[in-house]
């Protein structure tokens, strides 16, 4: 729908090469995209070089998808992992290794940002809980919806948010576009 050419889609797949099982099917209305795998380590800079190759082969009307972000946030050689073995070092701790790690963050999502191209994000999700108060005096945690498994706030770092549920229908969390009361399946259109 954003590119009008399956050829200049890009996905890169930390997801077992599970996109695969999506490319050329007519049951789904899909065409051939380019498609590369990244396994682990899921490092910030990995992301990034293979974001650059995917960008170049679409060009500027071209789509890349990461399919999925999270794996650069809590898997093995992602940003989690960076700042324990920053905190591991000699006179470092787990307080002062955010610095680094956090840079680290922040070039990964702005590297992404400045794609010069649509760039399209998936993230895993969690029950995300608060706690509240409870009758006793005390606090009870309870479920308020899902979150990203990613970096706190992430989310507001893209211009459109689509949480997708099971039956495919989004709806947008958070948009600077059109589809500020977007509920439906993604379509083309």
């Amino acid at each position: 729908g954003l590119t009008g050419d399956w050829a200049k889609v890009a996905l890169i797949d930390t997801e077992h090469e599970r996109a695969r099982f999506y490319a050329n099917r007519s049951d789904l209305g899909t065409g051939a995209f380019l498609w590369a795998p990244l396994g682990p380590p899921y490092a910030p800079e990995r992301y990034m070089a293979l974001a650059d190759e995917a960008a170049a082969a679409v060009g500027p009307e071209g789509a890349v998808i990461v399919d999925s972000l999270s794996h650069a946030w809590s898997h093995e050689g992602g940003v989690l992992d960076v700042k324990d073995r920053i905190a591991a070092q000699r006179g470092k701790n787990s307080y002062t290794a955010w610095n680094e790690a956090g840079k680290l963050q922040n070039s990964l999502i702005n590297h992404l940002l400045a794609a010069p191209c649509h760039v399209l994000c998936t993230m895993r999700s969690k029950t995300a809980y608060d706690l509240r108060d409870n009758e006793r005096g005390g606090k009870t945690p309870v479920k308020v919806g899902l979150a990203p498994v990613q970096r706190e706030d992430v989310e507001y770092e893209f211009d459109i948010v689509l949480d997708a549920s099971r039956d495919h229908a989004a709806t947008a969390g958070k948009d600077t576009t059109f589809l500020d009361r977007y509920g439906a399946v993604i379509s083309p259109e």
